[in-house]
């Protein structure tokens, strides 16, 4: 009796584990690595130093308000990375407890961070998540000032990651169909990058 439970187990896990896994490479608007959707990626707001801006305002001024408070040692550049995740259609409701997360953008450290909420994934019915983002604008160091100026510059007036960021999320551990897949064997990394015209590519 408990070998056919054993093997019932099993089976049940390695359907949820087939479900969980492949590989599609879809536009910005529909990612999916693993069957986990990345349904949209921007830059809400930004603030820098003193100043909070919206993403896509005009910051023609925003190089000498910077400039004008630039003092020995660094400015921090705080931002909002809204981030969409679901699941495609078809695919049973999951639970994920979390996830880790780093964002390498030119110019700039990596930044990282573990989004400690559980996450419900429903198909057709994306979860809207906020990631804070946050690096100095160095001032001891004139060669890294002017990339972190034109990257804060561009995160303020366009709304989005610069091309050649990468972002990788691991997921923690899924619950559904009445089992728990932990994290790491069947729910690997995910690692996309940001192209040219912002869309999104998966790292193969």
């Amino acid at each position: 009796m408990l070998t056919t439970v054993s093997r019932w187990r099993g089976f049940a896990m390695l359907a949820m584990a087939s479900l969980l896994t492949g590989c599609l490479a879809l536009p910005q608007t529909g990612l999916f690595a693993f069957r986990l959707a990345v349904t949209s990626l921007g830059i809400e707001e930004v603030r820098i130093g003193p100043y909070s801006l919206k993403a896509g305002l005009d910051t023609s001024d925003l190089t000498s308000l910077i400039a004008s408070s630039l003092g020995a040692g660094s400015l921090p550049v705080q931002a909002t990375l809204a981030m969409g995740l679901g699941l495609p259609a078809g695919m049973p409701a999951v639970e994920m407890s979390g996830f880790r997360w780093t964002l390498d953008m030119p110019g700039v450290d990596p930044v990282q961070g573990q989004y400690q909420q559980d996450v419900t994934l429903t198909p057709g019915d994306d979860a809207k998540l906020r990631l804070p983002v946050a690096f100095d604008i160095l001032t001891t160091d004139p060669q890294r000032m002017t990339p972190m100026l034109e990257l804060a510059n561009q995160l303020a007036s366009q709304g989005e990651l610069p091309a050649g960021s990468e972002l990788a999320i691991t997921p923690g551990d899924l619950r559904g169909l009445g089992m728990t897949l932990p994290s790491g064997l069947f729910t690997p990394t995910i690692r996309l990058n940001v192209g040219a015209d912002g869309q999104l590519i998966p790292q193969r």
